[in-house]
């Protein structure tokens, strides 16, 4: 899934549109995801300027929109909104900068009606640089 698809699904635009293209997309189990870290993102000018490094709560950001995908693909669920309800067993394992290629590796663990929970580990390199479960509920 290109760019101009994920905007047709997921409603967040830059600076906050934060996957860049779907490698593998499985329908309510797992989707594979893909975030490019480049050195002009505007959060990097007040984030440690002297030595860049991509926020933690943005990693999550980034895992929270590719589980999102993984439902918004489905009829059922197209023009709905996923909102955050919850973060558990959030950890940060190793920075991530400019250059870097983040893949976002999500597993659909539930979902029940307009609720899901996921599971996301965010990689670069092979790996791990962040993980948690997440929580949302899909709304209008």
């Amino acid at each position: 899934m290109e760019i101009n698809e994920i905007k047709k699904l997921l409603p967040h635009r830059y600076p906050f549109l934060l996957v860049d293209r779907v490698i593998l997309c499985e329908p309510r189990k797992r989707i594979v995801a893909l975030k490019n870290v480049t050195n002009n993102e505007e959060y990097f000018c007040g984030h440690f300027p002297q030595r860049p490094v991509m926020p933690g709560v943005l990693i999550i950001e980034s895992m929270a929109q590719a589980a999102g995908l993984a439902l918004l693909v489905e009829e059922e669920h197209l023009g709905k909104i996923p909102f955050f309800t919850g973060i558990d067993k959030a950890r940060f394992r190793r920075p991530v900068v400019p250059g870097d290629q983040m893949y976002l590796e999500i597993d659909i663990i539930r979902v029940k009606g307009n609720f899901c929970k996921a599971r996301g580990i965010a990689k670069v390199d092979d790996k791990i640089v962040a993980e948690a479960d997440l929580m949302f509920v899909l709304g209008s």
